[in-house]
């Protein structure tokens, strides 16, 4: 006696897995743009915050010294630097001072990092040329908001 058993065979068409590819497709066109940003985002956010502890750095130098820093590495140095700018307050710009390595209370940062979007060092506008405290990001372009880095 020989029976003749059916089996069906159970699996995917090739019309539902189509489907279900365009569907995951479509959810990953939706989803990724908003994860597509959060590198440049971070790198960013790195950026103002380095930029940030830099300048307090040099401010809370020229608390304790009466002078900026003549180069961003002072603000991690272990000793005082022999000079640094101050302003001559009349209208000449900046103009070399002496450090007195009593006031001298840093190093203010642990270590002068390089700017988090472009990799190389940041700008240091010195301060003589009559700038200001301007220690800038040295990436060109600009940021998710339009505006260009070397602003900030």
């Amino acid at each position: 006696m020989t029976f003749n058993i059916r089996r069906k065979h159970v699996a995917f068409t090739l019309i539902e897995l189509l489907v279900v590819i365009v569907i995951i497709a479509v959810l990953a066109v939706i989803v990724m743009p908003k994860f597509a940003n959060r590198s440049q985002s971070s790198k960013e956010a790195a950026l103002k915050s380095t930029l940030r502890l830099l300048r307090e750095a040099n401010e809370q130098m020229k608390t304790d010294t009466g002078v900026y820093c003549a180069q961003l590495s002072d603000l991690a140095s272990s000793t005082a630097p022999a000079q640094g700018y101050v302003d001559t307050g009349l209208g000449n710009g900046w103009s070399k001072a002496a450090i007195d390595s009593t006031t001298w209370h840093g190093p203010y940062v642990s270590s002068v990092p390089n700017d988090p979007i472009s990799g190389k060092a940041f700008n240091w506008n010195s301060l003589w040329t009559g700038a200001g405290n301007a220690i800038y990001s040295s990436a060109t372009g600009n940021g998710l908001d339009g505006t260009a880095y070397n602003t900030w």
